[in-house]
């Protein structure tokens, strides 16, 4: 990753920035060193590494003196000791130290650049890949899963678990008419398959693996897939409020709640109907010609393309089968989990833009066949599409830990956010980025205490609109990042 080293004023404006706000950040830690190096800096050099955006190691700020400047000891040999930690880490960090003075005492700061996906995890060798490798969440230093580490490893050696053999799953308990109707449209498709035997077709069409059956086949054509993973199902809950634990006037958690099982066509369209039941409808009548039409609360085929999204690409590792992906129904919004984080190199401001790495591409296609899933990378385009010709709220995507949540918002939450003063016009918005912004002087225009809340709802249509533009376009998750009205 290309690192932009921090100049001696931009330090400086940090500096201010920390002991304001008094607290470390996702790509921010502070260290006193006012006697001396901080002898284990090796979780937070290995965090740093194994995100997109690095991070900053921050010297001569005092966390446990209420973020006040207390200086570093002597600059020239914090610099070799940090240096001397960097070199342990496997594959070796390799920092850029900036320094300046602030209130007659020297700062410097170490800017740990993120290291290429197909290196990760960047861990400290004396405690080992499995013990030594940490994940940043918030401002702590976590250690991985071994699901995590896993997942590095997969991507880097092109594993993919919808190929894997199920053990137990025979032939004859796939649907033989389902089966042989995707056969034979495959070879209407690829008239070369027509000289494969039996054998050789299913294993082709990675319906088998040197003869056993896949995972991918028996989510797309078992019997009953349910039998093989009980957990790789959808369950749906309705929350009679704005969050779980929420009850109604008999004092009941969900007033529904439905276990889907099946196929992964079955399932997408048992979730659908799950939605079409419990969502309000209202009737609209036509102006002009007086036509009603009933309205859903929320667009259908975003949540058809939300819920096929899920069970198509979640992660279907044996770390991660014993998890359903999950519908949660609030009073304000629909929750879409899935579990696995976005996969490979594809972050949330890539999505429906850049061409992603496929977790699953064989379940994938497959789905593609049974489902009418068109798999080119439409479907978050037409969630966002969806939305606004409803008059909706833009659609909220998280990638979280271990999970990545899809966030459709009604319309009783942007009357909400609209009288609770969350929302500014967007000629006010595009005035003030007429000056270069960052996330956070945005965010305080906006009188939104979250970040991700005002670039998700105001920054992000307006880059895609191309009304804003970013300063650095190659880096977009910079934290030098800063965005200007066009």
């Amino acid at each position: 990753m290309e690192v932009f080293p921090i100049l001696s004023d931009e330090l400086v404006e940090l500096v201010k920035t920390v002991c304001e706000q008094r607290a470390e950040t996702q790509t921010l830690e502070c260290k006193a060193a006012h006697t001396d190096c901080p002898k284990r800096l090796y979780d937070t050099l290995s965090s740093f590494s194994n995100q997109d955006s690095g991070g900053v190691l921050l010297f001569g700020i005092g966390e446990k003196a209420g973020f006040q400047v207390v200086g570093v000891y002597d600059l020239q040999e914090l610099q070799k000791k940090v240096t001397e930690q960097c070199n342990q880490m496997e594959p070796p960090v390799r920092a850029v130290f900036t320094v300046a003075e602030v209130d007659g005492r020297w700062i410097c700061a170490a800017e740990i650049p993120a290291i290429d996906l197909s290196e990760r995890p960047c861990y400290y060798r004396g405690a080992g890949r499995s013990k030594g490798s940490y994940i940043r969440v918030g401002d702590a230093d976590l250690p991985m899963t071994d699901y995590e580490l896993y997942s590095y490893e997969a991507f880097r050696r092109h594993l993919h678990d919808d190929e894997r053999p199920v053990e137990r799953a025979a032939l004859s308990m796939l649907d033989e008419d389902k089966l042989e109707q995707y056969i034979l449209q495959r070879r209407a498709d690829r008239p070369g398959f027509a000289q494969l035997t039996r054998e050789q077709t299913l294993e082709m069409l990675n319906i088998t693996r040197d003869g056993e059956v896949t995972l991918a086949a028996v989510m797309n054509f078992c019997l009953y897939p349910q039998g093989y993973f009980p957990q790789l199902g959808i369950t749906a809950i309705v929350v009679p409020g704005t969050q779980i634990g929420d009850t109604d006037t008999d004092s009941a958690r969900f007033t529904d709640n439905k276990r889907i099982e099946g196929t992964i066509d079955r399932m997408v369209e048992d979730a659908v109907a799950f939605c079409r039941r419990n969502m309000k409808v209202r009737t609209i009548i036509d102006p002009v010609t007086g036509t009603r039409k009933d309205r859903t609360e929320y667009p259908i085929n975003a949540i058809r393309e939300a819920v096929l999204n899920a069970v198509i690409h979640r992660d279907y590792s044996i770390y991660t089968e014993g998890t359903p992906v999950q519908i949660d129904f609030f009073a304000d919004r629909l929750e879409i989990h899935s579990p696995g984080s976005l996969y490979g190199r594809m972050t949330v401001e890539q999505l429906g833009v850049a061409r992603p790495d496929l977790r699953n591409p064989a379940l994938a296609v497959m789905a593609e066949e049974l489902t009418g899933a068109e798999n080119r990378y439409s479907g978050i385009p037409t969630i966002r599409r969806a939305m606004a010709d409803y008059g909706l709220p833009e659609p909220v995507f998280e990638n979280r830990r271990n999970e990545f949540v899809v966030i459709l918002y009604n319309q009783t939450a942007a009357e909400a956010a609209a009288e609770h003063g969350e929302q500014a016009d967007e000629p006010d918005l595009l005035a003030f980025c007429k000056t270069p912004r960052s996330r956070q002087e945005i965010a305080n225009y906006l009188e939104i205490k979250t970040v991700f809340y005002a670039m998700s709802h105001y920054v992000q249509p307006l880059l895609r609109s191309g009304q804003l533009a970013m300063t650095l376009p190659e880096s977009p998750k910079s934290r030098k990042q800063r965005y200007y009205a066009v």
